[in-house]
């Protein structure tokens, strides 16, 4: 699994830190997505899924490998 954020996309609403914060982090100056774990293990895969869906500005893509 490969992550991909959209940084200009995002929103800042912060779900997907809620749900994964070991591959996911914002900006302290603007709330914005960071990406920490650009390929996360496969402990990782069901919360990086949940987190691509429930992102209210669909910046977040998943790519299977």
């Amino acid at each position: 699994m490969k992550v991909e954020v959209d940084v200009p996309k995002c929103v800042a609403s912060g779900q997907c830190v809620l749900i994964a914060p070991e591959v996911f982090d914002q900006r302290d100056e603007d709330g914005m997505v960071v990406l920490l774990d650009q390929a996360p293990g496969p402990e990782l895969h069901t919360v990086v899924r949940e987190s691509a869906m429930v992102c209210p500005a669909a910046a977040i893509h998943v790519v299977e490998s």
